[in-house]
């Protein structure tokens, strides 16, 4: 690529950008169902048509946001990863992690919240690539725990597995919605230590 392709490439991106955030601002503001791409271009001082240069639709827009969201939480995780601290507390942690993360990014607003369950709803390939990242960081970290002698051998896969969908309830943003109406005794805290326990 030479250095012109590289400055066209530069300045589609910023666009990109500029269109995201723009986008974003205005789902979390009036809702995602209400905000039509009219509304971004006008925000950002362009036509309809100059958005549509970059996305082919609404849809299209939210998807990219909901990749870029979800982005921001595995870099999370890969960074807890890479601790240099026990496999047990690494597990732990991802999983208070990601469970704050839900809590506070996508439930205490409600708009965002809105945005989430219909990318659920939709069931898009950026929502299915982010739980199979998610998994292949947990099996990363079970497997370092077990050739530590932390853990019993097992299949590491097939043991990240089993405690994603057992602590599912603390990162599916539904699931932690309707969670957090009742009066439950145990805390997240409670269910990943448990579910520890079932790797020892």
């Amino acid at each position: 690529m030479d250095s012109a392709e590289m400055q066209a490439e530069a300045v589609r991106q910023e666009n990109i950008t500029r269109i995201l955030d723009a986008a974003e601002r205005l789902f979390k503001h009036y809702g995602y169902s209400k905000t039509t791409v009219a509304d971004i271009a006008k925000d950002l001082g362009m036509s309809p048509a100059n958005i549509y240069r970059f996305f082919s639709s609404k849809s299209e827009i939210h998807r990219a946001l909901a990749d870029r969201l979800l982005n921001s939480g595995r870099a999370v995780a890969l960074e807890n990863a890479a601790r240099p601290v026990s496999a047990a507390e690494r597990i732990r942690d991802h999983f208070l992690q990601q469970h704050a993360i839900t809590v506070e990014t996508l439930l205490h607003e409600n708009k965002v919240h809105e945005m989430v369950i219909v990318a659920i709803q939709e069931q898009w390939s950026v929502i299915e690539d982010h739980i199979m990242q998610m998994r292949a960081i947990v099996a990363g970290i079970i497997r370092e725990g077990i050739v530590a002698g932390e853990f019993r051998a097992q299949d590491a896969d097939a043991a990240a597995e089993c405690l994603c969908d057992s602590t599912v309830t603390l990162c599916h943003p539904q699931i932690i919605a309707e969670c957090l109406i009742e009066n439950r005794r145990t805390t997240p805290a409670d269910l990943v230590d448990f579910a520890i326990r079932a790797l020892k």
